[in-house]
Protein backbone atom coordinates (compact mmCIF):
# COMPACT_ATOMS: atom_id res chain seq x y z
CA UNK A 1 0.00 0.00 0.00
CA UNK A 2 0.44 3.80 -0.27
CA UNK A 3 2.11 3.73 3.30
CA UNK A 4 4.11 0.42 3.69
CA UNK A 5 5.66 2.33 -0.23
CA UNK A 6 6.42 5.56 1.53
CA UNK A 7 8.00 3.98 4.69
CA UNK A 8 10.22 1.71 2.52
CA UNK A 9 11.12 4.54 0.74
CA UNK A 10 12.05 6.65 3.80
CA UNK A 11 13.79 3.68 5.26
CA UNK A 12 16.39 3.22 1.97
CA UNK A 13 17.04 7.02 2.28
CA UNK A 14 19.58 6.49 5.25
CA UNK A 15 21.64 3.82 2.82
CA UNK A 16 21.33 5.83 -0.66
CA UNK A 17 24.21 7.23 -2.08
CA UNK A 18 24.34 11.09 -2.56
CA UNK A 19 25.67 13.05 -5.37
CA UNK A 20 27.96 15.98 -5.74
CA UNK A 21 25.42 18.58 -4.22
CA UNK A 22 24.50 16.50 -1.32
CA UNK A 23 21.11 14.86 -2.72
CA UNK A 24 20.15 11.77 -1.57
CA UNK A 25 18.72 9.67 -4.16
CA UNK A 26 15.98 7.15 -3.03
CA UNK A 27 15.68 3.86 -4.46
CA UNK A 28 19.00 4.45 -6.26
CA UNK A 29 20.55 0.60 -6.39
CA UNK A 30 17.01 -0.83 -6.39
CA UNK A 31 16.17 1.44 -8.95
CA UNK A 32 18.94 0.73 -11.54
CA UNK A 33 19.25 -2.93 -11.11
CA UNK A 34 15.78 -3.54 -11.39
CA UNK A 35 16.33 -1.27 -15.26
CA UNK A 36 19.37 -3.27 -15.72
CA UNK A 37 19.04 -6.57 -14.74
CA UNK A 38 19.71 -9.03 -16.96
CA UNK A 39 21.32 -6.82 -19.46
CA UNK A 40 24.66 -8.24 -18.38
CA UNK A 41 27.23 -7.32 -17.11
CA UNK A 42 27.97 -3.83 -19.48
CA UNK A 43 25.07 -3.25 -20.70
CA UNK A 44 24.79 -1.67 -24.55
CA UNK A 45 22.06 0.30 -25.99
CA UNK A 46 20.10 3.28 -25.12
CA UNK A 47 18.88 3.93 -21.96
CA UNK A 48 16.50 6.73 -20.62
CA UNK A 49 16.57 8.80 -17.46
CA UNK A 50 13.14 10.12 -17.86
CA UNK A 51 13.50 12.76 -14.72
CA UNK A 52 17.15 13.87 -14.13
CA UNK A 53 16.73 15.62 -11.08
CA UNK A 54 20.05 15.91 -9.17
CA UNK A 55 21.48 12.96 -11.34
CA UNK A 56 21.94 10.11 -8.82
CA UNK A 57 20.10 7.68 -10.86
CA UNK A 58 21.75 9.02 -14.72
CA UNK A 59 25.17 8.57 -12.63
CA UNK A 60 24.84 4.84 -11.78
CA UNK A 61 23.77 4.00 -14.67
CA UNK A 62 26.97 5.36 -16.61
CA UNK A 63 28.95 3.48 -13.88
CA UNK A 64 27.36 0.62 -14.90
CA UNK A 65 26.73 0.83 -18.78
CA UNK A 66 29.39 -0.54 -21.62
CA UNK A 67 31.43 1.75 -23.40
CA UNK A 68 28.92 0.82 -26.48
CA UNK A 69 26.02 2.13 -24.06
CA UNK A 70 24.26 5.56 -24.26
CA UNK A 71 22.16 7.56 -21.60
CA UNK A 72 19.70 10.13 -22.87
CA UNK A 73 17.86 12.21 -19.63
CA UNK A 74 15.03 14.60 -19.76
CA UNK A 75 14.30 17.11 -17.13
CA UNK A 76 11.82 20.08 -16.86
CA UNK A 77 14.21 22.32 -14.67
CA UNK A 78 16.82 24.92 -15.55
CA UNK A 79 18.78 23.96 -12.32
CA UNK A 80 18.67 19.86 -13.19
CA UNK A 81 19.93 21.01 -16.54
CA UNK A 82 22.76 22.83 -14.80
CA UNK A 83 23.52 20.16 -12.94
CA UNK A 84 23.65 17.46 -16.13
CA UNK A 85 26.20 19.81 -17.41
CA UNK A 86 28.11 18.59 -14.96
CA UNK A 87 28.42 15.18 -16.21
CA UNK A 88 31.27 14.97 -18.96
CA UNK A 89 30.92 11.19 -19.62
CA UNK A 90 30.03 11.32 -23.92
CA UNK A 91 27.46 8.31 -23.46
CA UNK A 92 25.54 10.80 -22.21
CA UNK A 93 23.60 13.61 -23.09
CA UNK A 94 20.11 16.16 -21.18
CA UNK A 95 17.13 17.72 -22.98
CA UNK A 96 15.61 20.21 -21.30
CA UNK A 97 12.19 18.72 -21.95
CA UNK A 98 9.45 17.00 -19.47
CA UNK A 99 9.24 13.15 -20.08
CA UNK A 100 5.88 13.46 -22.23
CA UNK A 101 9.13 14.12 -25.38
CA UNK A 102 9.94 10.32 -24.97
CA UNK A 103 7.95 10.45 -27.66
CA UNK A 104 10.45 12.21 -29.95
CA UNK A 105 12.38 8.86 -29.45
CA UNK A 106 12.64 6.24 -32.24
CA UNK A 107 9.82 3.15 -31.53
CA UNK A 108 11.20 0.05 -30.09
CA UNK A 109 14.69 2.40 -29.84
CA UNK A 110 15.15 1.86 -25.88
CA UNK A 111 16.46 -0.99 -23.67
CA UNK A 112 15.20 0.87 -20.57
CA UNK A 113 13.24 3.57 -19.29
CA UNK A 114 13.27 4.93 -15.36
CA UNK A 115 10.97 7.67 -13.97
CA UNK A 116 11.00 9.56 -10.51
CA UNK A 117 8.00 11.42 -10.17
CA UNK A 118 7.12 13.99 -8.42
CA UNK A 119 9.10 16.85 -6.57
CA UNK A 120 12.95 16.40 -5.86
CA UNK A 121 13.99 17.89 -2.54
CA UNK A 122 16.27 20.35 -4.08
CA UNK A 123 13.10 22.10 -5.30
CA UNK A 124 10.97 22.02 -1.70
CA UNK A 125 14.58 23.52 0.07
CA UNK A 126 14.35 26.42 -2.20
CA UNK A 127 12.03 29.14 -0.83
CA UNK A 128 12.63 31.01 -4.73
CA UNK A 129 11.11 27.91 -6.06
CA UNK A 130 7.87 28.41 -3.76
CA UNK A 131 6.87 24.38 -3.72
CA UNK A 132 6.96 23.90 0.25
CA UNK A 133 5.58 26.12 3.23
CA UNK A 134 8.22 25.27 5.42
CA UNK A 135 9.52 28.80 4.39
CA UNK A 136 8.14 32.26 2.70
CA UNK A 137 8.51 32.55 -0.88
CA UNK A 138 7.25 33.41 -3.91
CA UNK A 139 4.40 31.35 -5.16
CA UNK A 140 5.49 29.61 -8.08
CA UNK A 141 5.67 25.72 -8.14
CA UNK A 142 6.54 25.88 -11.69
CA UNK A 143 9.15 23.19 -12.17
CA UNK A 144 10.30 24.27 -15.56
CA UNK A 145 10.60 28.14 -14.09
CA UNK A 146 11.40 29.34 -17.90
CA UNK A 147 7.47 28.75 -19.42
CA UNK A 148 3.86 28.02 -18.16
CA UNK A 149 1.37 29.57 -15.08
CA UNK A 150 2.49 30.33 -11.76
CA UNK A 151 0.28 28.85 -8.79
CA UNK A 152 -0.08 32.48 -8.18
CA UNK A 153 -1.33 33.15 -11.56
CA UNK A 154 -3.91 30.44 -11.41
CA UNK A 155 -5.38 31.24 -8.11
CA UNK A 156 -5.39 34.72 -9.40
CA UNK A 157 -7.61 33.76 -12.44
CA UNK A 158 -9.14 30.61 -11.80
CA UNK A 159 -13.26 30.75 -10.29
CA UNK A 160 -13.92 28.81 -6.94
CA UNK A 161 -14.86 26.16 -8.72
CA UNK A 162 -12.55 25.61 -10.37
CA UNK A 163 -9.71 26.02 -7.65
CA UNK A 164 -11.85 23.95 -5.50
CA UNK A 165 -11.89 20.79 -7.78
CA UNK A 166 -7.95 21.34 -8.39
CA UNK A 167 -8.11 20.71 -4.31
CA UNK A 168 -10.53 18.24 -4.08
CA UNK A 169 -8.74 15.82 -6.93
CA UNK A 170 -5.44 16.83 -6.52
CA UNK A 171 -4.95 16.82 -2.92
CA UNK A 172 -7.61 14.75 -1.26
CA UNK A 173 -8.42 17.32 0.74
CA UNK A 174 -12.23 17.58 3.05
CA UNK A 175 -11.99 21.08 2.72
CA UNK A 176 -11.39 22.36 -0.60
CA UNK A 177 -14.46 23.81 -1.39
CA UNK A 178 -14.36 26.24 1.75
CA UNK A 179 -10.35 26.94 0.85
CA UNK A 180 -11.33 27.57 -2.75
CA UNK A 181 -14.02 30.23 -1.74
CA UNK A 182 -11.55 31.87 1.24
CA UNK A 183 -8.65 32.04 -1.66
CA UNK A 184 -11.54 34.47 -3.79
CA UNK A 185 -12.67 36.71 -0.95
CA UNK A 186 -8.77 37.09 -0.22
CA UNK A 187 -7.71 38.22 -3.37
CA UNK A 188 -10.25 40.46 -3.69
CA UNK A 189 -8.46 42.03 -1.35
CA UNK A 190 -5.10 41.98 -2.77
CA UNK A 191 -3.19 38.86 -4.55
CA UNK A 192 -2.22 36.14 -2.97
CA UNK A 193 1.84 36.10 -3.77
CA UNK A 194 3.36 34.33 -1.55
CA UNK A 195 3.91 30.53 0.31
CA UNK A 196 3.36 32.01 3.63
CA UNK A 197 0.29 33.98 3.19
CA UNK A 198 -1.35 31.33 1.50
CA UNK A 199 -0.17 28.37 3.92
CA UNK A 200 -1.44 30.56 6.83
CA UNK A 201 -5.03 31.42 5.42
CA UNK A 202 -5.49 27.27 4.15
CA UNK A 203 -4.66 26.59 8.10
CA UNK A 204 -6.76 29.23 9.21
CA UNK A 205 -9.73 27.36 6.90
CA UNK A 206 -8.78 23.81 7.66
CA UNK A 207 -8.27 24.46 11.92
CA UNK A 208 -11.75 25.90 11.76
CA UNK A 209 -13.41 23.18 10.33
CA UNK A 210 -11.54 20.26 11.29
CA UNK A 211 -12.53 18.19 14.65
CA UNK A 212 -9.08 17.13 15.58
CA UNK A 213 -5.80 18.28 13.88
CA UNK A 214 -4.16 15.63 11.68
CA UNK A 215 -0.56 14.40 13.42
CA UNK A 216 2.40 15.37 12.26
CA UNK A 217 0.89 16.62 9.06
CA UNK A 218 0.45 20.53 8.12
CA UNK A 219 -3.18 21.77 7.42
CA UNK A 220 -2.02 23.37 3.98
CA UNK A 221 -0.07 20.26 2.94
CA UNK A 222 -2.64 18.67 0.82
CA UNK A 223 -3.43 22.04 -0.73
CA UNK A 224 0.38 22.69 -2.03
CA UNK A 225 0.51 19.30 -3.53
CA UNK A 226 -2.66 19.63 -5.28
CA UNK A 227 -1.48 23.06 -6.50
CA UNK A 228 1.83 21.82 -7.70
CA UNK A 229 0.30 18.64 -9.52
CA UNK A 230 -2.04 20.99 -11.36
CA UNK A 231 0.32 23.55 -12.22
CA UNK A 232 3.20 21.43 -13.74
CA UNK A 233 0.35 18.72 -15.23
CA UNK A 234 1.95 16.26 -13.51
CA UNK A 235 -0.92 13.41 -13.79
CA UNK A 236 -1.66 14.60 -17.11
CA UNK A 237 1.73 14.13 -18.44
CA UNK A 238 2.17 10.64 -16.30
CA UNK A 239 -0.92 9.13 -17.67
CA UNK A 240 0.38 10.08 -21.60
CA UNK A 241 3.53 9.48 -21.39
CA UNK A 242 3.62 5.75 -19.71
CA UNK A 243 2.32 3.99 -23.02
CA UNK A 244 4.27 6.26 -24.75
CA UNK A 245 7.64 4.83 -22.62
CA UNK A 246 6.16 0.93 -23.04
CA UNK A 247 6.18 1.95 -27.59
CA UNK A 248 10.04 3.45 -26.92
CA UNK A 249 11.23 -0.20 -25.43
CA UNK A 250 13.15 -2.77 -27.74
CA UNK A 251 11.89 -6.10 -27.33
CA UNK A 252 12.98 -7.49 -23.48
CA UNK A 253 13.29 -3.35 -22.29
CA UNK A 254 12.41 -2.52 -18.66
CA UNK A 255 10.53 0.22 -17.32
CA UNK A 256 11.55 1.08 -13.81
CA UNK A 257 8.42 3.48 -11.89
CA UNK A 258 9.67 5.37 -8.61
CA UNK A 259 5.51 6.66 -7.74
CA UNK A 260 5.34 8.27 -4.02
CA UNK A 261 1.66 9.72 -3.30
CA UNK A 262 -1.17 7.72 -3.63
CA UNK A 263 -2.84 9.55 -7.17
CA UNK A 264 0.61 8.48 -9.46
CA UNK A 265 0.40 5.09 -7.83
CA UNK A 266 -2.87 4.50 -8.80
CA UNK A 267 -2.42 5.48 -12.24
CA UNK A 268 1.22 3.29 -12.93
CA UNK A 269 -0.31 0.50 -11.01
CA UNK A 270 -3.40 0.82 -13.34
CA UNK A 271 -1.15 0.89 -16.07
CA UNK A 272 1.05 -2.28 -15.14
CA UNK A 273 -1.41 -4.12 -14.45
CA UNK A 274 -2.83 -3.23 -18.01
Amino acid sequence: GRDAGCLQGLFLLRRAVTSPLQHTTVLLNEAVDSLLGGAGPEPSGTWVDATFGRGGHSRLILLRLGPQGRLVAFDKDPEAIAEATRITDARFSIRHEGFRHLADLPPASAAGVLMDLGVSSPQIDSPERGFSFRFDGPLDMRMDTTRGQTAAGFLATATAGEIGEVIRNHGEERFAVQIAQAIVARRAERPIASTGELAALVADVVRARQRRPEPGQDPATRTFQALRIHVNRELEELSLTLPRAVERLAPGGRLAVISFHSLEDRIVKRFLRE
